[in-house]
């Protein structure tokens, strides 16, 4: 027999727990879009604190939305498999390199000088800014090192990913195999492109599937290059917006640090299929 424990008696019955729960996640007030604490709690006749407890011990965050985006690329299992399978298992004497384009980095500055960070105050800037043109950013990165290999240009064509394409043949050592993960666009497939790398056979492209850009760990360095770096600068010309953006890419490859991919294609495809079936579940 259980000897009593000490402290209060805890005052919420299980079915007033179930209670909170099932309002939370079946219905919706007639005024909003989804509960707020404040307003389960007057419609249950509760305490506010107390649905927020629940709220956060059972993971409930009825605020939060998530987006999400299914492929429908026929071949979405192969390229998935083959894409993690260069992550997981790189090829000997071969170099793997995610490839995609940041296309119109815009160079703003603010329209009133920002005011620095004080004790007691934040950063402030204007809430209007002022465009002074944009640049197109190219990057390789390699998943072993962590090093990326990147080029600004003017314009986004198939052109410019030519020439990109010649950049990385130029750095990489002539013994090793070069596997490029990029995206569908329509300027890695043009004539010109295929007949690079027909004239360049230790190329060889995968392409992620569509609506996947997630497969592609060059994105991750974007977004380390946009939250460090982008967001909060100003530059008042393109010049001084692709000098930064070198600056920044130089100091990373001065300590690069490789992104580590740890899922396996059979967990992506079983978290995936795990998702459809519960969204035809909410279909019924």
């Amino acid at each position: 027999m259980d000897e009593p424990r000490p402290g209060a008696p805890r005052k919420l019955t299980d079915e007033r727990i179930e209670q909170v729960i099932v309002t939370t996640l079946e219905t919706t007030p007639t005024d909003a879009t989804h509960w707020s604490t404040r307003s389960l709690a007057r419609a249950l006749g509760m305490n506010q604190t107390a649905v927020s407890r629940i709220w956060r011990a059972f993971g409930l965050k009825p605020h939060l939305t998530e987006a999400f985006k299914l492929s429908t690329d026929p071949q979405f299992i192969d390229k998935v498999r083959d894409i993690v399978g260069l992550y997981l298992n790189p090829p000997e004497a071969a170099l793997v390199l995610c490839v995609d384009e940041k296309t119109q980095v815009q160079a703003l500055d603010r329209t009133a000088p920002v005011l620095p960070l004080l004790p007691g105050t934040p950063r402030r800037q204007s809430h209007d800014d002022v465009r002074h043109g944009t640049t197109n950013l190219y990057a390789a990165l390699d998943v072993a090192s962590g090093l990326v290999i990147t080029e600004l240009t003017d314009r986004h064509r198939a052109m410019e990913f030519r020439r990109f394409l010649a950049r990385i043949d130029q750095q990489v050592p002539a013994g090793l195999a070069v596997h490029v993960i990029c995206d569908n666009s329509s300027t890695h497939k043009t004539p010109a492109i295929q007949r690079w790398l027909v004239a360049h056979p230790r190329f060889q492209l995968h392409f992620t599937p569509t609506y996947s850009s997630w497969l592609n760990l060059v994105e991750r360095w974007f977004a380390e290059l946009t939250t460090k770096w982008l967001r909060r600068g100003t530059h008042r010309s393109v010049a001084e917006l692709e000098h930064a953006i070198q600056a920044w890419t130089d100091t990373w490859n001065q300590d690069p640090r490789p992104f580590v991919w740890t899922k396996t294609a059979d967990q992506i495809l079983d978290t995936i299929a795990h998702y459809c079936q519960r969204i035809n579940a909410s279909e019924h």
